[in-house]
């Protein structure tokens, strides 16, 4: 059976659910209309409640500051030392904060207002009877603010300031409690309607259970049928995937014969007709007359040519097949191509390696690797200096090329880029991981994890 045939059956089944759809929409709508209501009342009454929590804390800070106040003053009458009034500062520039914004909660409230100016006369009044103690005290007179601190003027200001505090605190808390009142009625509203719309809902959900199985069953057999088509096309792309890997091993494979091949060839035909003309021209130096100038430079000429031509031969065999890496192993090889680099790019290349246990063609995969990103380096990075470095773990092997070039962003990498791309594969081939770790202007990482051959 197919999707067509399926949506056929299903279809007089769910023209049953009409009914349920539009009750259930009515309760939905019943149910926001209440819960709207409620939150427009709980949101009124937990402004009053912040706005009293606010004041409380504001009065009690005030009390606090007033406290301080107090202690820094006595503080200094009695020692004299400076430092009892740096608490008495701070404490009278809150003290001038908090009446500040309690003025500013009591705006639309007159009769909170009318305390709130009862409070302040009497605070204005304990700041005056404090600072003129103070300057007594500075001025020497001590007969003066000795009396003064006997009074009991300054108890009676305090006990003055807490009435008119705790006035308003009453006035707070009861607002306070109003604002709780008030959530608790709109909470029971909204229990209330709740539980009405609940029944509506569950007669309308009844309704559209019993058509809700036909549903079901049909998004379960569309589930099925989408799920064989995707295992079919996971398995046709695994398939294809692992076609495509293995042909490009193979490739890579032939590619390092053939280069293995060429670079024989090279060094046999190639390294025997260059010393051959090098021994022809050393017979001709014999026989011939090289004290003329002009022969001489001729001479000369070609010999530096003949070696040139030589050191290039050696150049071109060890890009194609590095005698170095079977004849010295990784770390020698990898230690003589850095060093080559840094000469023929002018870069200074370090090198920390450690001796490993690799197999000879996951050593030929370290040294392109390594090999690649110097060539990547030296044509984009603009680097000054690179460091190349070998570890030898547990049970990995980490190889890092790190520059300090102009970075880039490895998600805006092209497609076409295919030394990155035939690096992965090169990694991954040996049963590794690589990751490339770049920005544009903080240089460039290439690292990868190889298995380490186990004994």
């Amino acid at each position: 059976m197919n999707l067509h045939e399926i949506a056929r059956d299903l279809l007089p089944k769910v023209r049953k659910m009409a009914l349920s759809l539009p009750m259930a929409l009515l309760a939905a709508l019943v149910l926001v209309g209440i819960n709207e209501v409620g939150h427009m009342r709980s949101q009124d009454a937990v402004t009053h409640m912040a706005h009293g929590q606010v004041t409380h804390g504001a009065l009690n800070r005030l009390l606090q500051s007033m406290l301080d106040a107090e202690t820094g003053q006595r503080g200094y009458l009695l020692t004299g030392d400076d430092r009892y009034l740096e608490p008495y500062d701070k404490a009278l520039a809150s003290v001038q904060q908090d009446l500040d914004n309690l003025r500013n909660q009591f705006l639309d409230s007159p009769d909170d207002m009318q305390e709130l100016s009862l409070l302040s006369r009497q605070i204005s009044r304990k700041l005056a009877e404090m600072e003129l103690s103070l300057k007594l005290r500075r001025q020497g007179n001590e007969d003066a603010w000795k009396f003064i601190l006997h009074t009991d003027v300054g108890m009676e200001n305090m006990q003055a300031i807490r009435k008119h505090a705790q006035a308003l605190i009453d006035r707070s808390s009861i607002v306070v409690k109003q604002g709780q009142a008030q959530v608790l009625r709109s909470l029971m509203l909204s229990r209330i309607g709740i539980a009405t719309v609940t029944a509506i809902g569950l007669l309308a959900f009844f309704m559209y259970l019993r058509q809700a199985t036909a549903l079901q069953e049909f998004s379960l057999r569309e589930q099925l049928l989408l799920e064989r088509e995707r295992d079919r096309l996971e398995g046709l792309v695994r398939e294809r995937t692992a076609t495509l890997s293995e042909l490009a091993s193979h490739l890579q494979q032939v590619r390092e014969d053939e280069r293995g091949h060429l670079a024989r060839e090279l060094h046999d035909e190639l390294g025997a007709l260059l010393t051959a003309a090098k021994l022809d021209v050393a017979r001709l130096k014999s026989k011939i007359d090289t004290q003329v100038p002009e022969i001489a430079e001729r001479l000369r000429h070609l010999t530096e040519t003949l070696n040139s031509g030589i050191a290039l031969k050696r150049r071109i065999i060890e890009d194609l097949r590095p005698s170095s890496l079977s004849n010295l192993g990784l770390t020698a090889a990898i230690e003589i191509l850095a060093r080559e680099y840094g000469e023929r790019a002018g870069i200074e290349v370090e090198t920390s390696l450690e001796p490993v246990q690799l197999p000879e063609p996951t050593q030929l995969t370290v040294y392109r690797l390594v090999q690649e990103s110097l060539t990547n380096i030296g044509k984009y990075a603009k680097a000054q200096k690179v460091l190349v470095s070998v570890h030898s773990h547990p049970k990995h092997v980490a190889v890092q090329v790190r520059d300090d070039g102009q970075g880039f962003d490895p998600a805006s990498v092209s497609p076409s880029s295919h030394g990155l791309a035939g690096m992965r594969h090169r990694v991954e081939a040996a049963g590794g991981r690589l990751t490339i770790t770049s920005r544009p202007g903080n240089g460039a990482l290439v690292s990868a994890i190889l298995p380490l051959l186990q004994h």
